[in-house]
């Protein structure tokens, strides 16, 4: 049974922690190869299982000091039906490899969860396609139908919601949160932007999240930003009206590159830690629902310390 489903801990006063770049820091940072960016990959077999669960403990770790608690988010962006096909999976081990994250998340938490620590379980959706383009962009109807694939399955583990990253047209959205709210699971939306702040499809975030919430009878938990640098979203979030209180949580890059950058690059840009922190802090001040902070490309443990330290500060 899931232990949050019915009331996320998350949607309190208190800032709760998430891991950073997963897939990054392992191509990056630990020399594995990942096919197609798919950490799924490593819910496979023992020894990835082992990188796993050591590279969540290193954020648990940090986050355990001044966090009321720390989001365990599934490694299972790509582990949708295109994209275990394309990995080398039949289409029938999609339940495997979900079900094998959630519980692999679940031996986590209940290591680490204390009375004063919640750790709720985020099964994680990524995009049909690449998350830097909004190419092949399906209907809201057929994205419903896709993805719903997934949901069904993480729906039916201990899963506490599910959080669709890197998204970068609103219909892909409105089918994820309709599928979510078919089986009856929390969920949460985050968009990318580029580096004038919209989305890869030309659509404003603001636009994107009050559109979505008026389609879907706000269903959504609360919406998320990641793959992007604070610097090319800032501005966006002081558009009028009361839109950004939706925004509950940042996941930024490391870089200030813009998508197109980043794809090329064969280096990991680590960026400058010191400013990514202080922008994570004026984050705090634009978006008074801000609750959740981690990391995206080129973050790792060492970026999410630093922004801790600066965002705790008296």
């Amino acid at each position: 049974m899931a232990k949050y489903r019915k009331a996320l801990p998350q949607l309190t006063e208190s800032t709760f922690l998430t891991d950073g770049g997963l897939e990054t820091t392992l191509i990056f940072n630990q020399g594995i190869d990942l096919l197609n960016f798919a950490s799924f990959d490593l819910l496979m077999n023992e020894y990835g299982r082992t990188v796993l669960q050591e590279y969540y403990q290193k954020y648990i770790t940090i986050s355990k000091p001044n966090c009321k608690g720390f989001i365990l988010e599934s490694a299972t962006w790509r582990a949708n039906p295109d994209w275990i096909e394309k990995n080398g999976y039949s289409s029938d081990q999609i339940e495997l490899i979900n079900n094998t994250a959630i519980s692999e998340l679940e031996i986590i938490r209940n290591n680490h969860e204390k009375e004063d620590f919640k750790m709720p379980i985020s099964g994680c959706i990524g995009p049909r396609g690449d998350g830097y383009s909004p190419k092949n962009k399906m209907t809201s109807k057929s994205a419903e139908e896709y993805h719903s694939h997934q949901i069904r399955i993480l729906a039916e583990t201990n899963a506490d919601l599910v959080s669709a990253m890197t998204l970068n047209y609103i219909e892909e959205a409105i089918g994820i949160v309709n599928a979510a709210k078919k089986y009856n699971i929390p969920v949460v939306i985050s968009y990318t932007v580029e580096t004038d702040g919209k989305l890869p499809s030309g659509e404003s975030l603001k636009g994107a999240i009050t559109t979505l919430d008026r389609l879907t009878d706000n269903y959504v938990s609360y919406f998320m930003i990641n793959c992007a640098h604070p610097n090319h979203f800032s501005n966006e979030l002081k558009t009028t009206g009361n839109w950004s209180s939706r925004i509950g949580g940042i996941r930024a890059n490391a870089s200030t590159r813009s998508h197109a950058e980043l794809d090329e690059s064969e280096t990991l840009d680590e960026g400058d830690k010191d400013d990514l922190a202080n922008c994570y802090k004026d984050l705090k001040v634009l978006l008074p629902n801000l609750n959740v902070i981690g990391g995206c490309c080129g973050t790792d443990h060492t970026h999410m310390d630093r922004i801790c330290e600066v965002w705790f500060q008296e």
